[in-house]
């Protein structure tokens, strides 16, 4: 059963409002990040991925923009805890393996998988909230950019299943220094 309610002052919509706030940080660390990961990868075929998707993110934020427009409001944004955490877990994955190593871009990987599922959780939540609020046309930028990223995820486990895991498994265990 689809409903909407008057979207005027609701417990909905002020929780909406947060989420799109938090979403909109979580975005615009991404283009931050991004071109961190790019660099550290070390297959062609990854750095490619990290670069189109940050290309992508860019128009997320934008769409975002545009959502808050879509509903009266001025852009604002809160940190975004699960984002700054799975921020900090990719730059400990590129601190804590050997540049140009398959087990890297493993660690990277799942480092952009780990953001790609937060941020289809929430995206697959928006679109639902927006539309039980009845702003349908911010229905529809949220729903895009869902799309968007579930191939960025199905694109990052096609190179992890193709080549990269593979690669990682036969690259020798080196003997720590330090423990």
């Amino acid at each position: 059963m689809e409903t909407t309610v008057n979207q005027s002052d609701s417990k909905l919509k002020e929780f909406f409002i947060d989420q799109l706030e938090d979403l909109y940080w979580a975005e615009k660390k991404l283009v931050k990040t991004l071109p961190k990961m790019q660099e550290a990868a070390t297959s062609s075929q990854l750095r490619d991925a990290f670069g189109n998707h940050l290309n992508q993110t860019q128009q997320h934020v934008s769409r975002l923009e545009q959502v808050f427009g879509i509903i009266g409001r001025e852009v604002e944004s809160t940190k975004c805890q699960a984002m700054a955490g799975i921020v900090d877990e990719g730059e400990d994955i590129i601190d804590e393996t050997e540049e140009g190593t398959a087990q890297r871009d493993v660690g990277l990987i799942f480092a952009g998988q780990k953001a790609e599922h937060y941020e289809i959780a929430t995206y697959g939540g928006m679109v639902n909230l927006a539309k039980t609020l009845g702003y349908d046309d911010a229905a529809g930028l949220l729903r895009q950019t869902l799309a968007e990223e579930k191939e960025a995820d199905a694109l990052l486990t096609q190179i992890a299943e193709n080549d990269i895991n593979y690669k990682a498994s036969k690259e020798p265990k080196k003997e720590r220094l330090f423990s």
